[in-house]
């Protein structure tokens, strides 16, 4: 689960204005969203495919991002936990365990992950961008559908397809494809953007009597 966190870091963007047309257009006005970001909270769903195991389990909670590699990704369902970063140590709590396991943040939240939450937004530099479907670039609800490919691929992220609406530039759906066919899919709503999130947000305090064990 970390590592699907890690690798949606890059999904969650931000605001614009401007209605792009062609893909260039979309992929700019996408860029420039991302430029302007500088946090974001929404709620989430969550549909994970284990293909090895034919078995998909859904979850659902709320996200938290800053700048920085900040994060907090809080699950309710199907059981309660907690992933947060201040961009320097990387917790996950696991309450029914009594435990809290704690690492470096990955390195990935200060790469291309960080650098897009910073407001790099250098889209094109990172993947190679089409649309999912040239013929019909936006999907049923009117979103623009981005099927994204890393230039250099990870493990846990080998594709990734986005859907954004177009006035506000924000992330409606992520599907991460990881290399073993593994697939992880994400709809958000209750976007919001740039509201001004404290830094105590992305702190995590252990509760008392919880195990402290290394992140492996």
């Amino acid at each position: 689960m970390v590592k699907v966190v890690v690798a949606l870091v890059l999904t969650l963007a931000a605001a614009g204005s401007a209605r792009g047309q062609t893909l260039d257009d979309v992929v700019r006005d996408v860029e420039a969203s991302y430029a302007r970001m500088t946090d974001l909270r929404a709620e989430f769903t969550q549909s994970a495919f284990n293909k090895s195991l034919n078995q998909t389990i859904p979850a659902k909670g709320t996200v938290y991002l800053k700048k920085g590699g900040k994060l907090r990704w809080e699950y309710t369902e199907p059981t309660a936990q907690e992933i947060v970063s201040d961009g320097k140590k990387l917790w996950v709590y696991t309450p029914t365990l009594n435990q809290a396991n704690v690492g470096d943040a990955p390195e990935a939240l200060a790469g291309p992950a960080g650098s897009f939450l910073a407001g790099l937004g250098r889209l094109r530099a990172e993947f190679n961008v089409r649309f999912l479907n040239p013929a019909q670039p936006k999907d049923a609800e009117g979103n623009w559908v981005l099927d994204l490919t890393p230039k250099q691929p990870l493990p846990t992220l080998t594709r990734l397809i986005l859907s954004l609406e177009g006035r506000g530039w924000e992330v409606r759906k992520a599907v991460v494809h990881d290399q073993f066919e593994n697939t992880v899919t994400m709809r958000f709503t209750k976007v919001a953007v740039n509201s001004g999130l404290p830094d105590r947000t992305f702190t995590f305090v252990a509760p008392k009597g919880v195990a402290i064990v290394p992140l492996r």
